[in-house]
């Protein structure tokens, strides 16, 4: 049996909790993890957070494209560090397993001049899992996200809400997803928590 299709993480914003999610869902589906670009923290990356959060023996850990020193939008990173992003060298891995792909920010972050995450999103030819958190503001960051990945012809397989609920905003937002994952906010990450928060969710789709 093929293994299932690879979901992409990605955001409204920076800071939205993509990481803590991709955990979540590495754990859930016993996928595999991959960070095409990390940015920064190389010495705390988000794909040792992750392997430091998933407590099951299946998942596999895949080494990031672009290991960039400085802790800013990849293309400035990658121009600091005199390195050049291009689409061809972000090579997805192989594997056998279901492939968890975490990304940089949101939709609209330059990887180059010319190239943005959703180029990216549209080179892999995934599905979406996009994180909402909410504040002021985040109404329009989502319905902004989602029209664009609609003119992309991107499928979004799932909206996740990261944190405290907002009815408000989700009685908006929710009209143009099918599938709601709500994640409440975490006191503490431990592969305990995550373990226990991960068994919880539940998926309507068939590619999970």
């Amino acid at each position: 049996m093929a293994h299932k299709a690879p979901l992409f993480v990605t955001g409204i914003g920076t800071d939205v909790g993509k990481t803590v999610v991709s955990a979540l869902l590495v754990e859930k589906l016993k996928s595999d993890y991959w960070k095409p670009i990390q940015s920064g923290d190389l010495d705390n990356s988000d794909t040792m957070k992750v392997r430091s959060l998933v407590a099951n023996d299946k998942s596999v850990f895949h080494p990031e494209a672009y290991r960039l020193t400085q802790p800013f939008s990849p293309h400035k990173s990658a121009d600091i560090d005199g390195v050049k992003i291009t689409l061809d060298n972000i090579i997805e891995p192989e594997t056998n397993n279901q492939l968890l792909i975490e990304g940089a920010g949101g939709l609209m972050v330059p990887l180059n001049e010319h190239d943005f995450v959703i180029d990216l999103i549209s080179n892999l030819n995934v599905e979406v899992i996009l994180v909402v958190k909410h504040y002021l503001g985040s109404i329009n960051h989502t319905m902004l996200s989602l029209e664009l990945l609609k003119q992309k012809n991107i499928k979004v397989h799932s909206i996740v809400y990261n944190g405290p609920a907002d009815p408000y905003s989700e009685a908006i937002i929710s009209n143009y997803c099918d599938q709601i994952v709500h994640i409440p906010q975490l006191e503490t990450l431990t592969k305990e928590s995550i373990s226990q928060l991960a068994e919880g969710i539940n998926w309507k789709s068939s590619n999970v």
